[in-house]
């Protein structure tokens, strides 16, 4: 077992710089993940969610995060989204993939499938959205959520390994932590939405706040509350569907972990640029360090 800083070495060496990887409800741990090492890292937002697990896969450095924490600890509403997202940016992470259980809204998403996602409607409440604030405004772009780089090597690993899968879809983004009622996931169905979650809406938008790609890939677990076949969703049920699936998503990820293309392509680097409106000289010294953290000040 290798300590972090011999992955980091071995980061350097390669010129490649890590992929981070959440792991939503059942997937904890990665297999495969070898020179296994935690890094407990603190941010001006608090502790993430868990340790970071500092390895590689193959000859590409990887560092994994488990979204509710070891043991499943965390509702969505007290997941610390901005620690975890910074955590990674701290560590030099560049592109984020998430795996996530989701519900389906449509008859042909079975239970089972895999989605990718890409866009979003946030209906969430109670949870900070932004690295900005207290002092300093910004305004980041964000018409196109997912990273179109990360979806595509998603889709091709789907394809290498011969998985069927979803090529696109709405994320709608609940609080929780109960499941919709029957109006609810009538009214998402009713605007197009194809799978509904608890925190991939969070996770895209602060990612593209400080310039990380990142892309999902969505696990349906059951119809939720609409379908007339089926009954009300149960955590059992969830369980169930999840435990089938954390196999395959493993697979997913280390394909497409060791394939994807060494070099940024896309703009998601380039959306915090000109976000930033506030005359640097008016934002507090507690701010202007918070957004140093991230280089969200610039030159």
């Amino acid at each position: 077992m290798k300590r972090a800083g011999d992955v980091s070495r071995a980061a350097d060496v390669k010129s490649f710089p890590p992929l981070g990887v959440i792991g939503g409800s059942g997937l904890y741990q990665m297999d495969g993940l070898v020179f296994q090492e935690e890094r407990v890292v603190e941010t001006p937002w608090g502790i993430p969610s868990d340790p970071y697990m500092m390895g590689t896969i193959g000859s590409r450095p990887v560092v994994f995060l488990s979204r509710h924490g070891k043991g499943h600890r965390y509702l969505p509403s007290e997941i610390n989204y901005r620690a975890n997202l910074a955590g990674f940016k701290s560590l030099g992470v560049e592109r984020v993939f998430s795996v996530s259980a989701v519900g389906s809204l449509r008859e042909e998403i079975v239970p089972g499938d895999m989605v990718l996602v890409d866009d979003f409607i946030d209906l969430t409440k109670q949870r900070p959205m932004t690295f900005y604030g207290d002092g300093a405004v910004g305004h980041t772009p964000y018409g196109h959520p997912v990273c179109p780089d990360l979806f595509h090597s998603l889709s091709e690993s789907c394809a290498s390994l011969g998985l069927s899968h979803h090529k696109g879809g709405t994320y709608i983004c609940m609080e929780g932590p109960a499941f919709s009622t029957r109006a609810e996931s009538s009214l998402y169905r009713s605007w197009g939405a194809d799978v509904i979650g608890m925190t991939n809406g969070t996770e895209a938008r602060l990612a593209r706040e400080i310039g990380l790609c990142y892309s999902t890939l969505a696990l349906a677990t059951d119809y939720d509350c609409w379908h007339p076949d089926h009954d009300m969703v149960t955590v059992q049920e969830v369980i169930r569907i999840i435990n089938q699936n954390v196999r395959r998503a493993n697979e997913i990820l280390l394909h497409v972990l060791g394939t994807v293309s060494q070099q940024r392509k896309c703009h998601c680097a380039e959306a915090p640029l000109n976000a930033l409106i506030t005359d640097k000289s008016r934002i507090p010294k507690e701010t202007r360090k918070k957004l140093e953290f991230l280089g969200l000040l610039g030159n």
